[in-house]
């Protein structure tokens, strides 16, 4: 079930900054969803939103742009953004195109104290996957609060759909890194660590991965030859 159906009945907050997510969402949800034999890339774009993730938070929402400047030649990509904070919001936008709106939706939202809530975001994926081919996952966060082996059981049936997981880990939790690489092994898709202190890095990895959804491996090989070698080297070595 994706992660908006629930959360309908769920009181929120007054502030005109949640409103105005939420009003972008709706508006999202009654947009045209684009179809993916229209040669467009697919790709679902999930954070954590809670309060650790606040110190980095910003520079995220500036580099998510890096993925649709370097999908332009492949045919384009279409994005959705999915997003958990609290202790039960977790909510989707619809794809959009070229990430339409997605900068100002996440400019609006504002981190919370709350749990991760990853198995919600890797069964949306599963929904997702079945109704239309999809490209990736990629999936940022800094640590786990669930049990690991439901999330392991979750990969695996990504894996059935084809839905590779690309996993970008901030900091240094080793529960953290020992759950993220195991649900990229699972899906054939990939782990990556990225620091506060080198955001840059987050970029490049955003930018290899959404090559990766718009244009499959060969895409990705393209790119690793370029400016961005080093995360698309990195990323090819792991996926299968």
């Amino acid at each position: 079930m994706p992660p908006t159906d629930d959360r309908r009945a769920v009181p929120s907050s007054t502030g005109s900054g949640r409103a105005a997510v939420d009003a972008f969402l709706d508006h999202t949800r009654r947009a045209p969803v684009p179809q993916a034999a229209s040669g467009r890339g697919r790709l679902i774009f999930a954070l954590d939103a809670t309060m650790s993730r606040q110190p980095t938070w910003d520079v995220a929402i500036g580099l998510q742009a890096k993925m649709f400047d370097t999908t332009a030649s492949l045919g384009g990509l279409d994005v959705q953004l999915v997003y958990f904070r609290g202790l039960h919001e977790c909510k989707a936008s619809a794809f959009v195109s070229g990430g339409a709106g997605l900068d100002r939706l996440m400019s609006r939202i504002r981190v919370e104290g709350g749990n991760t809530q990853i198995g919600r975001v890797l069964d949306h994926a599963g929904d997702e996957a079945r109704r239309a081919r999809t490209g990736a996952l990629v999936y940022v966060g800094d640590c786990v609060e669930e049990r690991v082996d439901p999330l392991c059981a979750k990969a695996g049936e990504l894996a059935l759909l084809g839905l590779k997981c690309f996993m970008f880990h901030e900091g240094r939790d080793r529960a953290a890194e020992r759950c993220f690489k195991e649900i990229a092994r699972l899906t054939g898709g990939a782990y990556a660590a990225f620091d506060a202190t080198a955001p840059a890095r987050l970029g490049r990895l955003l930018a290899a991965a959404a090559a990766y959804a718009a244009g499959g491996a060969l895409a990705l090989e393209a790119q690793s030859r370029t400016g961005d070698a080093d995360a698309a080297k990195l990323l090819l070595s792991q996926i299968r």
